[in-house]
């Protein structure tokens, strides 16, 4: 029975496997840059900017998929649209992960 469901990144994820599934851990990492501390640290700088368009699915697939531009943020925020101050914090942040 699922009790809660909370959105994570890939990266996050991979704690969350146990050695019987070295070849999950093994196909994620093909496609995070990531580990599971990093992602967490990453999600918390998100979370701190505090802003109301940010959720947990918005900050899983913006660690996920590591923007480098407005457009490729853009394409995350497709039901909402952020100003450019907004934007430019959260690829800033992006940026010291990179």
């Amino acid at each position: 029975m699922i009790i809660k469901s909370t959105p994570i990144s890939a990266s996050e994820s991979k704690e969350y496997f146990g050695k019987e599934h070295e070849n999950l851990k093994s196909f994620i990492n093909k496609f995070t840059e990531l580990n599971a501390k990093q992602s967490k640290d990453f999600r918390e700088k998100l979370e701190a900017l505090n802003l109301m368009k940010l959720n947990e699915k918005n900050i899983s697939k913006v660690i996920d998929i590591m923007p480098s531009t407005l457009e490729e943020m853009n394409k995350i925020f497709t039901d909402i649209s952020l100003d450019e101050n907004e934007a430019n914090k959260i690829l800033d942040i992006v940026k010291q992960f990179e």
